[in-house]
């Protein structure tokens, strides 16, 4: 099979699964998370469960797909980043793709952070998509020209420490219903790190 067809056939699946979670996120907010079941989705979808099933393994992943190419995104902004800046101010820049996912539909985007922080399974769901891009994000920092050699063990932590300052900053935006500046938010939570 040709690439472009294979490439046409993923961005057929991905249209699907983004249709099948737009019509999905409106129940979840409504009857909230775990009162919904896959049989509720498929029939508001207007598919059979099975045909529900074959694009989403779980709930969670019905709510939290979006999130997926994230990591990457970051990774790339993180690799895109001028050599001269310091490690700390590239990895505060690459988290710019996430903020940019939830402002582009602020009033969505808080309902989705609303729905995650209300919902246990969400949230530990999402507490592991973060923690698979922090080797990614570690290892562009040892890409970066001038990098310094040597464990890994700091680059880690800095990545680590980036992806909590984007949670923390996520939750205060949230709470405060969008009010304050995602943006600024994660720029207070970069310098606290240095307080």
């Amino acid at each position: 099979m040709s690439t472009s067809r294979m490439k046409t056939r993923d961005i057929g699946r991905s249209a699907v699964r983004d249709e099948l979670a737009r019509t999905a996120f409106p129940l979840f907010c409504d009857r909230g998370f775990d009162e919904v079941t896959f049989e509720e989705l498929a029939t508001v979808a207007g598919v059979s469960r099975s045909t529900f099933l074959r694009y989403f393994g779980s709930k969670e992943e019905v709510v939290l797909f979006s999130f997926d190419p994230l990591g990457a995104q970051m990774v790339e902004a993180l690799l895109d980043r001028p050599a001269h800046e310091k490690d700390r101010t590239a990895l505060r820049h690459a988290l710019s793709p996430a903020t940019g996912f939830l402002n582009r539909d602020p009033a969505e985007g808080l309902a989705l952070l609303r729905l995650i922080g209300r919902t246990p399974a969400l949230c530990a769901r999402l507490r592991e998509k973060q923690a698979g891009w922090r080797p990614g994000l570690a290892r562009a920092l040892a890409e970066r020209p001038g990098a310094r050699p040597g464990p890994d063990l700091r680059r880690q932590v800095l990545a680590g420490t980036a992806l909590e300052c984007l949670t923390v900053s996520l939750e205060h935006w949230a709470s405060s219903e969008g009010d304050i500046d995602l943006d600024g938010l994660i720029n207070d939570s970069f310098s606290a790190l240095s307080d």
